[in-house]
């Protein structure tokens, strides 16, 4: 007996029943922390508000890594501060020597999740962090890392 024959009746009944077909038609489905080509639509706020935000204390997230979407370290989480709008960025230093040092800046909480102890940076593409503005400690004030707040969560 031919031992190809085995292997090309199996990956036609496979192939039959659709077992390993992928899910959608159109390509790989995008897990709902990724923004979707529809959700462009979204404010980045309504965005975390469907990531499930929890809380968290904030001197919990001070030295944790900010990673991009191939789990490359970006920098590591120096501070979490208030703009005078109100809203909370993370401040991370970019641009330095594996993740250290460089040009602090501040990165908006709407656009990451925590990642267990990683922090995942979903909506600003990788490229795009070095564009930010540099931060000041004059640009706005440091949260007390006893205060609570919420943060989207992710998984990958």
């Amino acid at each position: 007996m031919n031992p190809i024959r085995p292997v090309l009746a199996l990956a036609l009944v496979l192939g039959a029943t659709g077992i390993g077909a992928p899910a959608f038609a159109g390509g790989p489905p995008h897990a709902n922390t990724q923004t979707a080509p529809g959700d462009d639509d979204l404010t980045p706020a309504e965005r975390m508000a469907e990531r499930f935000p929890q809380k968290v204390r904030v001197g919990d997230l001070v030295g944790l890594p900010l990673l991009d979407f191939d789990d490359r370290t970006l920098g590591f989480v120096t501070e979490v501060a208030r703009t005078p709008e109100g809203g909370i960025v993370l401040v991370v230093p970019v641009g330095g020597w594996f993740g250290h040092g460089g040009r602090p800046v501040p990165v908006p909480l709407e656009t990451v999740a925590i990642l267990g102890r990683q922090i995942a940076l979903l909506d600003i593409p990788r490229d795009d962090l070095p564009k930010l503005a540099s931060w000041t400690p004059a640009a706005g004030q440091s949260v007390p890392p006893d205060d609570i707040i919420r943060i989207a969560i992710t998984r990958r």
